[in-house]
């Protein structure tokens, strides 16, 4: 009797163990998860060791953020390269907070019901969600609107951490 139980407590742990081992590369997977912060913290940071910025302009209401918070911001792939090529940036696109960039106050604008800062960055086309990509010296790469899986954000995301925009257009990297 107790070498069945024993056999089956190894038989458990093997099991265990090898779909611990056994993870594809986009499994939702968080220890720590993306690295979010706030502008300021990304413009303190970048200033000492420079690195693209990655923004998500998000708003409460949002169903669509929430289901890129709870799917693909949470993806193992995506966990790892915006941590390492990035720094990630949440911006409630209707925070009422100031925010302070370049010796310019960024504040609510009740008119649009959005912060100065997400309607800049944005270029006025507010959808939810929306992420802008900027370089080392805080230059607007891109916005790209709407939701994104996984295999849909890695391309974009290698694309501008990589630098592949200075040499290649967007339809040639991806081979259309």
């Amino acid at each position: 009797m107790m070498k069945k139980i024993f056999s089956f407590i190894i038989l458990l742990s093997y099991f265990s163990i090898s779909s611990c081992n056994a993870q594809t590369e986009h499994e939702k997977y968080d220890p720590n998860g993306i690295h979010w912060m706030s502008f300021e913290q990304a413009v303190a940071l970048n200033d000492k060791a420079p690195k693209k910025i990655f923004i998500d302009t998000y708003t409460q209401w949002c169903g669509w953020c929430k289901r890129m918070d709870a799917s693909t911001f949470k993806d193992t792939a995506v966990v790892r390269y915006m941590n390492d090529h990035y720094y990630a940036v949440k911006l409630d696109a209707e925070t009422k907070d100031t925010i302070r960039f370049k010796g310019k106050e960024f504040v609510y604008k009740s008119d649009y019901k959005s912060n100065e800062l997400a309607l800049s960055l944005l270029q006025g086309k507010m959808s939810y969600p929306s992420f802008i990509f900027m370089d080392e010296k805080y230059q607007l790469l891109t916005p790209l609107p709407g939701y994104q899986t996984p295999e849909q954000l890695i391309p974009i995301l290698k694309y501008f951490g990589e630098d592949i925009y200075k040499t290649k257009k967007w339809e040639e990297y991806v081979g259309q």
